[in-house]
């Protein structure tokens, strides 16, 4: 006999929440909401870490060698902390969003929030266009990176087949993930995925520590600019997982508590990536400027297979996490999004994945294509376009007395509202943008 479930409405201030209570009657059901159906802080605060580093983790000793010790620990700080600051600003975004269209009884209970959705809501159907262009680029790209990386791991395990071989079958297990409906069904995933990443992390500190520097080990450090950057746009691409936050925070119960789930996910990351990457850089310097992937210096072992292995799971768990708001966004291009058939939507999500397949087959390294998708797309996907998007839906006074949750402020004040102020000159109109502090109640201050 189905479980029987209760939906209530929960009203926190503007914000409507939709809610499931009820215990489940039958074992299937318990099990189906211990493994499956994942909606709490927790689920979060898994999918957040478990999405920030991935493969990259493999790559970070490599930028290190470009960028040297101090650049590699301050770039990751900076980066990590930033970042941390645009998701709480994508998540007040998706908030005010989800409040306003509810007020309008429109129900989401079957359909997925997405990031140009909460840009066409807010701020018109331009910010839209931008943020589909950037996100499904990224989106893409980050899902052909999971491919290319599972064929240049196993190749360390099994070289009898080449590495395009190895991306047809990795190509095709990554293909079952049209089946998970969304990441409110990734529980399971998300956790095991953590688990995964901590252990590879630990073993790459552990085993360049024990293994010690190899002859005549040099640290050169940065030598080239070029190379410099290319280290500081990988460790960008590392904490670059916005592309998903709208994703993860509609899968949760109760999505204005994702806050500062980013921050926390970010601070347990690092507790892993700078061991790591300083530990294998410690080890092998400048080696590490040819070969971007650190297994291909550590010793063969039991230990570094089982990370290996560790890795190809938790790069078919990142896959899923990448492709899955790229199955959404062509769902609701053809209709099919809001189908209850799981069968259905998943026929219809594998064109999705044939282009990814294919591209991962043309571009067989990581490496540089981490630098190159770091630098084009995750700056604006994670930096820029969150931060003008907060700026512009909450620049007047009303916006901002008016929002769901107040939207953050420096001593008392709001900071970086933009004033355009066109003067006619002497040679024709030209025009100053002044950056204004704003009082309380939004009355512009004028400087002495």
């Amino acid at each position: 006999m189905e479980s029987e479930k209760e939906v209530e409405t929960v009203i926190v201030g503007n914000y409507v929440e939709m809610e499931t209570e009820g215990k489940s009657k039958n074992i299937k059901s318990k099990l189906s909401n211990l493994f499956w159906h994942g909606g709490s802080v927790y689920d979060a605060w898994f999918s957040c870490s478990s999405n920030q580093v991935a493969q990259v983790l493999l790559t970070l000793p490599y930028s290190f060698s470009q960028l040297g010790y101090l650049s590699g620990i301050l770039f990751q700080l900076f980066y990590g902390l930033i970042g941390s600051w645009t998701a709480y600003l994508i998540s007040i975004l998706c908030v005010e969003y989800r409040t306003r269209k509810e007020k309008e009884k429109v129900d989401f209970r079957n359909h997925v929030i997405q990031w140009f959705e909460v840009l066409d809501g807010l701020l018109g159907k331009h910010w839209r266009n931008v943020g589909l262009g950037f996100n499904c680029t990224f989106l893409l790209f980050g899902s052909v990176i999971q491919l290319i990386a599972c064929a240049s791991n196993i190749y360390y395990i099994n070289d009898n087949l080449d590495k395009r071989t190895w991306t047809y079958i990795f190509g095709a297990c990554c293909a079952t993930t049209v089946f998970i409906p969304s990441f409110h069904n990734y529980r399971i995933w998300s956790f095991l995925g953590l688990i995964m990443t901590t252990y590879t992390a630990w073993y790459l500190t552990i085993a360049s520590l024990l293994h010690g520097q190899v002859e005549g080990v040099k640290h050169s450090g940065p030598s080239k600019l070029v190379l410099y950057f290319t280290g500081a746009t990988n460790i960008l691409y590392t904490f670059g997982g916005h592309a998903v936050t709208v994703e993860i925070m509609h899968a949760m119960w109760k999505p204005q508590k994702f806050k500062a789930i980013y921050l926390f996910a970010t601070l347990y990351v690092l507790t892993l990536t700078l061991p790591s990457a300083s530990a294998v850089y410690w080890a092998f310097g400048d080696m590490l400027l040819n070969h971007s992937n650190a297994f291909a210096l550590l010793p063969k072992s039991p230990f570094r297979d089982m990370a290996v292995i560790l890795m190809l799971i938790h790069q078919f768990i990142t896959f899923g996490y990448a492709c899955t708001p790229l199955y959404f966004v062509w769902e609701k291009a053809i209709g099919m999004h809001e189908c209850k058939s799981l069968c259905k939507r998943a026929a219809v999500r594998l064109p999705v994945v044939i282009p990814i397949w294919f591209l991962a087959i043309i571009f067989p390294f990581f490496g540089p294509i981490n630098s190159t998708v770091g630098s084009l797309l995750v700056s604006f996907t994670v930096y820029i376009i969150p931060a003008l998007a907060h700026i512009f839906t909450f620049k007047s006074a009303s916006a901002r007395e008016n929002a769901v949750e107040q939207p953050p402020k420096l001593v008392g004040r709001w900071v970086g509202t933009y004033y355009d102020q066109c003067i006619c000159g002497g040679v024709g109109p030209s025009c100053r943008v002044w950056i204004w502090w704003v009082g309380e109640h939004g009355e512009l201050h004028t400087p002495d």
